[in-house]
């Protein structure tokens, strides 16, 4: 048996899948799971910024692979894929230079103008085809000048490949994960060499881009003695939301929604749209495989549940949360993707001080919840305008697709027929491009057609 582990860590836990192909399907098992988040930690600076603990993150790979010996399913290639935007700087003894930075932290308020007085958004979007989000690698390595950390920095390794890099000793930098800096020319799929110089960063540290199904390398002897065994590493589409669309059951251009700690909706296009409406719109054009796009936009997701929750103690599951929302239905309504609901030092206060009252738990639940809902019907509505286009079917894909009171609302307000499903698409997308890179599988296409009939995919029926 040809087995794959796809290392798939997200915003506030990681998992280890392996999966293979039996039968024409692909079979996929949980090996490993660990609990992450962002932590309080020094920065650069001397100052308290939220930060990644990307050694513990490591070990957890690690530990996560050695588990893989112990079961004596040994993975012929591993990948790994993690959020967008964030990185580490490696200085001239491939050491990181000032921790690893968490998007969520507020670093980005001063450099942010910096870069907009340098090249305007309206110019940065024509070329790159990115919304604004003030946590874009671009804002982040704006603050990195300002406080002199990038000085001493002799390579740029996004999170997914610094982990590669610690795996195989081989520096990568992937193609889908580099377009969420915001610094990749849409029309030449490669680093905008004008952006870079204007903003004053290093050029060197910007090297080719490869592409999902790229060999990385193998195991150092190191992480070989640990784990107990010498793999390959295989590129992923290592921005998780790159991963999950590619093992989305989509037919032609339907739009999706990757649901998570964020929910990415949009839809594959061939070619970047960088006009004035899909800007006013808020879709970003994030790279796909074979030089396509997804274009999509962010919207904060289950972050508000999930910091809802820990904040009550976790004594509530997901789905009694959800549960207690569907008994308590109210009229109240929050714009999701206010900049409040980002980093608050309390949702509960936060979301109750947006609606102008205190709310039950269940009432809470209800508002994120029909909230998010509202706001992809408006985000699909808008997206319809940008490409011209009627659909009339929505994939919901990831964890977020097991909650079926946001699939009901979201059929209620979007109009479409709802289909749900992988619920594990990162990781299953993926594995699907180490089978592809290792030529298991011919193309995604193909790994699409097994995937359809490999897993649970679903209509919501209200």
């Amino acid at each position: 048996m040809k087995y794959y582990l796809a290392i798939d860590i997200g915003a506030s836990s990681g998992r280890h899948i392996l999966g293979y192909i039996e039968n024409g399907k692909m079979i996929t098992e949980e090996i490993y799971r660990f609990q992450n988040g962002p932590k309080t930690l020094i920065g650069f600076d001397g100052k308290e910024h939220w930060m990644w603990p990307y050694e513990d993150l490591f070990q957890e790979i690690l530990n996560g692979l050695k588990k893989a010996k112990e079961l004596g399913k040994i993975p012929y290639s591993v990948g790994v894929d993690t959020w967008g935007v964030d990185y580490a700087l490696l200085d001239k003894d491939d050491q990181v230079i000032g921790g690893t930075y968490c998007y969520r932290d507020s670093r980005m308020e001063k450099s942010v103008p910096v870069v907009h007085e340098k090249i305007p958004f309206n110019a940065l979007y024509e070329k790159t085809g990115m919304r604004f989000d003030y946590f874009n690698t671009i804002y982040q390595l704006m603050d990195d000048v300002m406080t002199g950390r990038m000085e001493k920095a002799e390579s740029f390794l996004q999170l997914p490949d610094y982990f590669h890099f610690r795996l195989t000793g081989v520096k990568k930098q992937e193609y889908t994960e580099g377009t969420t800096t915001g610094m990749i020319n849409a029309k030449t799929h490669q680093w905008d060499t004008e952006i870079i110089e204007k903003l004053g960063y290093k050029k060197e540290l910007f090297q080719e881009l490869s592409q999902p199904g790229t060999l990385v390398g193998e195991f150092t002897d190191e992480v070989a003695a640990f784990v107990g065994y010498k793999a390959k590493v295989v590129l992923p589409a290592t921005h998780d939301t790159g991963s999950a669309v590619l093992a989305a059951p989509l037919s032609g251009q339907t739009p999706y929604i990757s649901s998570g700690t964020w929910s990415l909706l949009g839809v594959e296009q061939n070619v970047a749209q960088t006009g004035e409406a899909a800007r006013e719109a808020g879709y970003s054009n994030e790279g796909s495989i074979n030089s396509t796009f997804r274009l999509q936009i962010n919207i904060m997701g289950l972050w508000m549940i999930q910091q809802v929750r820990h904040e009550l103690g976790d004594k509530y599951s997901f789905s009694e949360l959800a549960d207690m929302a569907r008994e308590n239905p109210v009229e109240d309504v929050i714009h999701v993707n206010d900049q409040r609901f980002l980093a608050p030092e309390s949702m509960i206060d936060t979301i109750n001080e947006a609606v102008g009252r205190k709310l039950s738990v269940g009432e809470m639940a209800y508002v994120i919840y029909n909230s998010l809902a509202k706001f992809y019907g408006e985000a699909l509505q808008a997206l319809e305008g940008v490409t011209e286009e009627t659909y009339q079917t929505l994939n919901i894909i990831g964890g977020g697709s097991k909650n079926t009171l946001l699939n009901e609302l979201t059929a209620k307000y979007t109009g479409k027929q709802i289909i749900t499903g992988p619920a594990e698409g990162t990781a299953i997308g993926n594995l699907m491009m180490q089978m592809v890179g290792s030529g298991e599988l011919e193309s995604v296409q193909q790994g699409r057609e097994i995937i359809k009939n490999s897993f649970d995919i679903n209509e919501v029926v209200l």
